[in-house]
């Protein structure tokens, strides 16, 4: 094959496993039954005017674990924080002490952990979009290749063969990830 036809290939292969990385990332923001600090990965902070991510404000951290502890840099801040979390979609109720926010993370009903599930499943079908995506966008590329003269039908067809086992393995890993996630939500 064509040295244009391996470039596009790596660049699928590097794009759809920054695509499955970004989807288990995703996932570490879904609450399971314990404390995890990536469960505030999405909290945003208005913060003096400016919406500012709460990892960039406080060091959060699990010091049990069904608790998470939320020490702002600045103690000022720390109203805003926590108005911030009761606000988002986390589903924990703050307890502040003038210098420490605490969320206890409760026990998971059934009916939120079915909830949490179709959440990781959404997520899930979001990545196998974005992996298809790029396959589709490869595959339009290598075709533009055929029709310009510089790629032979024969290593265009080869390079669509593994451009799709290329997809269908990043297609595993991530339902591996579901699965893997949807166990440790369902686990009591």
């Amino acid at each position: 094959m064509s040295e244009i036809i391996d470039e596009l290939l790596d660049d699928a292969r590097e794009r759809m496993a920054k695509s499955v990385e970004s989807m288990r990332h995703e996932f570490g923001t879904v609450r399971t039954g314990r404390a995890n600090p990536a469960l505030l990965d999405r909290v945003s902070v208005d913060y003096y005017g400016a919406v500012t991510p709460l990892k960039q404000l406080a060091t959060i951290s699990a010091p049990e674990a069904r608790m998470l502890t939320v020490q702002p840099y600045d103690r000022s801040s720390i109203k805003a924080i926590e108005r911030a979390i009761l606000e988002s979609d986390v589903g924990l109720t703050p307890g502040n002490d003038g210098n420490l926010i605490r969320l206890n993370v409760p026990e998971l009903t059934e009916e939120r952990r079915r909830q949490l599930v179709r959440v990781v499943r959404n997520i899930a079908e979001e990545g196998r979009v974005a992996i298809r995506n790029i396959r589709r966008d490869v595959m339009h590329d290598l075709r533009e290749l055929k029709e310009a003269g510089e790629a032979g039908s024969d290593d265009e067809h080869r390079a669509e063969v593994e451009l799709q086992k290329v997809t269908d393995a990043r297609i595993g890993e991530l339902d591996d990830a579901l699965k893997h996630k949807e166990d440790d939500i369902l686990e009591v």
